[in-house]
């Protein structure tokens, strides 16, 4: 559905996109994570063909960028990271108004325009001024104007930013819905909790160059081969860590205060002796237990060192 060849773009001597390669078939919730400036929104902008790369290829649905540009707008429903509303416009107005220039027929706007508003929850503000909104409601009727013409692919710029807690969530669970609904989904964010339940793949940009691509178990699993346990007894860390370093499946022990943390060696998974070998020796756990990969610790941990 979507492909990139060494996708390229240059600024001067600045390469804002650096030879993405990227393919995503049918289904797919794509996360673009990644601080920002790191080439997120010039990647989407240049896939949706409202900017031309310096050098690369990319296809939507098989259609070039280059020589299908109208058709690929047709397939695509891309929402910026921030975008105007106009005034003394109800949101049914709006909507209807989108729908008119997507060629819809009239007979058939109203119908679509309240099953999107639906779809994003917003059916109690058909009748509100769009510039009456709170930011969160604003984002949502503009998902639902992306989504009027049923587009194939989706395109989603910092779909949560600037948001509040509650609203940040309740765009969380709009996603979520919109990746049962079999379309190939990119979303960006540099906010990496909210990607965490919502992607099937993640990829990690960083400076233009696109450094992780793959299944989130496989990022995951990418991010840490080796288990790390932090562990705190009630007294004498300095014996407990001397001790657990002597066990075969212990790569090293480090001392961060009172606490260790405890690096397994690779691919050991079974690390009960440990707490047994404490007991024994007669220390009393007040912690044990391993830490959690997720999203943030796996993008620190594969992007770190990086340099422009």
């Amino acid at each position: 559905m979507i492909e990139t060849r060494k996708l390229t773009k240059q600024y001067g001597n600045l390469f804002a996109v650096n030879q993405i390669d990227l393919k995503l078939e049918e289904g797919d919730v794509f996360g673009f994570i990644g601080p920002n400036g790191s080439g997120k929104t010039t990647t989407m902008r240049m896939i949706a063909t409202l900017l031309e790369p310096d050098y690369g290829e990319a296809y939507v649905c098989g259609k070039s960028i280059y020589t299908h540009s109208e058709e690929i707008r047709r397939l695509v429903g891309y929402t910026p990271d921030f975008f105007g509303v106009y005034d003394d416009m109800t949101v049914m107005e709006y909507l209807e108004f989108f729908a008119s220039t997507y060629r819809i027929k009239s007979s058939e706007r109203r119908r679509i325009c309240e099953e999107k508003l639906e779809m994003v929850d917003m059916g109690f503000k058909r009748d509100a001024m769009v510039n009456q909104l709170s930011r969160g409601q604003t984002q949502r009727i503009g998902l639902a104007r992306t989504l009027l013409h049923d587009p194939a692919v989706l395109l989603l710029d910092e779909p949560a930013s600037g948001l509040d807690p509650r609203a940040r969530i309740e765009m969380r669970n709009l996603l979520k819905r919109l990746g049962e609904l079999d379309k190939t989904v990119i979303v960006s964010s540099h906010i990496l909790p909210e990607l965490a339940d919502v992607c099937t793949r993640v990829g990690m940009i960083e400076k233009g160059n696109l450094i992780v691509d793959g299944y989130v178990h496989e990022v995951m699993k990418k991010a840490r081969e080796a288990t790390l346990l932090y562990v705190r007894v009630t007294e004498e860390p300095e014996r407990a860590a001397n001790l657990v370093g002597q066990l075969d499946i212990v790569d090293r022990v480090d001392m961060v205060g009172e606490q260790l943390n405890v690096t397994l060696k690779p691919n050991v998974m079974d690390y009960s002796e440990i707490p047994t070998v404490l007991f024994e020796a007669g220390f009393k756990l007040n912690l044990f237990r391993e830490e959690e990969v997720n999203l943030e610790t796996a993008f620190m941990e594969l992007t770190k060192g990086v340099q422009q």
